[in-house]
């Protein structure tokens, strides 16, 4: 029963408390790095947007990417898709997204604390209309990002993008992969092309910059299942969308975390592997796909693992007049920073 003791005790407390007077002591550190002296917090509508609201740093490159331990980057490039157009709009439509942040409740992190990060803005292309040189581009600059020993985390942009993502991550040795998506991308050329996003991951294989015997792709589903054929043969591990609810989360979870082992990885989330009703502003959406408890879930239980780079896709806000798909796209983000950074700190711990 609440008695009048227990009202004039909270009073006591509470009752002259400002905003940013927290007494839990793990609550008080996140507070400390939110609030000003004064105890205002910054407004989440004003300012110039950027990912997460992580500080803008422009001349990055010029710096050798100097004080950074995590670069986020935009990949506004849509020129593989094989549907509809539009994920070149992808990074802004992330970049205006409020309110993700700064305090993952799960993972009990604050990651713009513990590490130096910065949106350093997008990838700079020759040409808005050669697949070819844009996608020469994204190698080269990723490949200077990580040659700085700073990690990549990528908004596309369509997901042909996470093929010379990968050719700089996995350069000196083949990396394994985390995928969440409705489509293996393991397809072959087609319509006169290599670098559409329906087949990043064959040619990352063939390149040999990505172990098929350590990729998990979850989510799998759709007509276009015949011609995934590369992600079996190869070796890779296909867990399809109605497998999901039948295995359970900590199921699919513990098999990534099997075939992904130890080594390094990388995580790319394609924002169709949700359901359209949870995310309609993609070129590819299928229906039957994972709710986005599902996916932040599976997400969150991949802590822990030796992640070097990272991405979210296939982000088209044309197609979704409520902002949701963007919006979704922005905390799968925070998320990937969070894992990105937990992985950082374990690999400085055991340096």
């Amino acid at each position: 029963m609440f008695t009048d003791d227990k009202l004039a005790k909270l009073r006591e407390k509470y009752g002259n408390a400002k905003g940013a007077d927290i007494f839990d002591p793990h609550f008080r550190e996140v507070a400390a790095t939110q609030f000003s002296e004064s105890g205002g917090r910054k407004w989440p509508f004003a300012g110039v947007p950027t990912f997460l609201d992580a500080p803008f740093a422009a001349d990055a490159e010029s710096d050798n990417f100097a004080d950074l331990d995590i670069a986020l980057v935009g990949v506004p490039m849509d020129l593989g898709v094989s549907n509809r157009a539009g994920a070149r709009l992808g990074p802004r439509a992330v970049r205006n997204i409020e309110r993700i942040g700064p305090y993952e409740h799960v993972l009990r992190m604050v990651p713009g604390a513990m590490a130096r990060i910065a949106d350093i803005g997008d990838v700079p292309f020759r040409s808005r209309y050669s697949l070819e040189s844009c996608h020469e581009d994204i190698e080269a600059y990723f490949t200077k990002i990580v040659g700085a020993g700073v990690i990549p985390i990528a908004v596309g942009g369509d997901h042909s993008i996470s093929y010379s993502i990968q050719k700089a991550v996995g350069k000196d040795r083949p990396v394994g992969m985390i995928h969440l998506d409705a489509h293996c991308d393991t397809c072959g050329a087609y319509d006169g092309s290599r670098f559409h996003h329906g087949g990043p991951f064959r040619e990352a294989v063939m390149d040999g910059v990505l172990d098929p015997e350590r990729t998990i792709q979850i989510g799998i589903r759709g007509a276009s299942e015949y011609v995934w054929e590369f992600s079996y043969d190869s070796g890779m591990t296909v867990i399809h969308a109605e497998e999901v609810p039948k295995m359970g989360i900590d199921a699919v979870i513990a098999k990534a975390r099997e075939v992904v082992g130890d080594g390094p990885v990388y995580l790319s989330f394609d924002v169709d592997c949700l359901d359209p009703s949870f995310a309609p502003g993609t070129g590819t959406p299928e229906v039957g796909g994972l709710t986005s408890r599902e996916a932040l879930a599976i997400l969150r239980g991949l802590k822990g693992l030796d992640f070097v780079g990272a991405d979210v896709v296939e982000v088209a806000p044309q197609y979704d007049a409520t902002t949701n798909t963007a919006h979704i796209a922005a905390q799968v983000l925070f998320e990937e920073l969070c894992l990105v950074v937990e992985a950082m700190k374990r690999r400085d711990a055991g340096a």
